[in-house]
């Protein structure tokens, strides 16, 4: 697994922004990791809750966002609930002076 390849994922990721906050899922602190083997990339990821009524078109834009990547085959997104997302698990202080967490 690349490093680089890692870096490209995330920046691809950030383009995808959450409806209800507006703020990428990457700064949001929804991604927990991103796996690559050869040409399989799966994204671990979270939503803020359970019931997000738009999980499955944040879903779908992650999917898309791979598919994007010229050397990626076989994108996969994986959600996962533990841990819980927490608006502390946010990736920058600017996202939360943005949403009044800080």
């Amino acid at each position: 697994m690349s490093t680089l390849q890692q870096d490209v994922v995330f920046e691809h990721l950030k383009s995808i922004i959450d409806p209800e906050l507006g703020i990428n899922i990457v700064d949001l602190g929804l991604v927990y990791g991103v796996d690559i083997a050869d040409s399989n990339v799966t994204v671990r990821m979270t939503l803020t809750s359970p019931a997000c009524p738009l999980g499955a078109v944040i879903q779908g834009q992650v999917h898309q966002a791979l598919t994007k990547l010229p050397w990626v085959k076989e994108p996969k997104v994986q959600l996962v609930w533990t841990p819980r997302w927490d608006p502390h698990a946010m990736c920058s202080e600017e996202t939360k002076m943005q949403l009044g967490i800080l």
